[in-house]
């Protein structure tokens, strides 16, 4: 709410969008609360869900090193192109994400995940492949993507 007053944005005009993933609805909807807007008002993008582990979800790192020990050493060293069986790589999350941010008309405010927030400061310019494939997302904060660069909210 700060964030848009100081920008002199009307919160009632934005868009608002989130990944279909419950996580990410739940922060959008506390989001929306406190922005006194309708809870539930918002569309969802399946392009915004997290990157896909395949037949690593649900595990831990410990499992997924275990049950699949090549991928994960190659993983471990090349992150951003590598990929568990039936699951995304970087590069195919930045792919998804350069088509969502192609399709974005205005600014919008966007609730997503780790996974795609790395892969769009990749697909922007603001990090590369390398920086980004462990840059930590801070949960709760916002971060603003635009023509000024990347900024950080927390």
């Amino acid at each position: 709410a700060d964030l848009l007053a100081r920008d002199g944005r009307d919160k009632t005009t934005l868009p608002f969008v989130a990944s279909p993933l419950i996580r990410a609805r739940a922060t959008m909807e506390l989001v929306r609360t406190e922005l006194g807007l309708p809870p539930g008002d918002y569309a969802l993008d399946a392009r915004l869900r997290e990157i896909a582990y395949g037949s690593w979800e649900g595990s831990t790192l410990a499992q997924a090193q275990a049950a699949d020990p090549v991928v994960y050493a190659r993983r471990l060293t090349e992150k951003w192109q590598v990929a568990p069986e039936g699951g995304e790589s970087y590069v195919d999350v930045q792919a998804r994400m350069t088509d969502w941010y192609g399709s974005v008309t205005s600014d919008t405010v966007a609730v997503a995940h780790g996974g795609t927030a790395r892969a769009l400061m990749v697909a922007l310019g603001f990090e590369t492949a390398a920086s980004a494939a462990d840059l930590t997302i801070e949960q709760g904060a916002v971060y603003v993507f635009g023509p000024a660069g990347l900024q950080k909210h927390s």
